[in-house]
């Protein structure tokens, strides 16, 4: 029987991506990944992670957390959030990283699918907090290509940080092009 790595490569391939890491899997990381313009974006990062071997668990709204979804979302990585309460998100899933021999959950900053130029910054001050590198994700639509190929080491200038985060991100297309904005356009 395939492993489901090859079943995920080769549905990929079949679609004419292609999937490349050249950031090392590290132990405790978070993935930070744009543009986030569709539900899509969860299918294809989901098959081009597990294409590549790796499991990580990811955010997403508790509303879809319903069952049979929320069962299957909780058994591959799926971490339900409260969006409607104040919650200290950073420090529980900082919290989780602490308690952990190895985690890597992955973040879509814009936190919706429709254009929104504030950027949350929840995956820079957990990455912070935890003690973990942040490495950057992709899904380009334009050019077919999923990808992890770039970590970076917060400063401590948030501001600055995170129009660097962007300026790299704007190079990518979005499922829904005009989805997808950073603000520094």
């Amino acid at each position: 029987m395939a492993r489901p790595a090859s079943w995920a490569a080769w549905i990929l391939r079949a679609c004419g991506w292609t999937v490349s890491a050249t950031v090392p899997e590290y132990k405790k990381y978070v993935i930070c990944v744009a543009p986030h313009t569709s539900n899509w974006d969860f299918i294809m990062g989901e098959l081009a992670y597990l294409a590549l071997g790796r499991r990580a668990g990811f955010l997403m709204k508790k509303d879809w957390f319903f069952f049979p979804l929320g069962c299957l979302f909780k058994a591959i990585g799926g971490i339900p959030v409260e969006r409607s309460k104040h919650t200290d998100m950073v420090e529980q899933v900082a919290r989780r990283f602490d308690e952990a021999d190895s985690l890597a959950i992955a973040i879509t900053p814009e936190a919706t699918r429709k254009p929104n130029k504030e950027w949350k910054r929840g995956f820079y001050y957990i990455a912070r907090r935890a003690c973990v590198p942040i490495v950057l994700a992709y899904i380009d639509y334009g050019k077919k290509r999923i990808g992890i190929d770039r970590e970076f080491t917060p400063t401590g200038d948030v501001e600055a940080d995170m129009n660097e985060i962007k300026r790299y991100y704007m190079q990518f297309e979005g499922k829904n092009k005009d989805n997808f904005i950073t603000g520094l356009e």
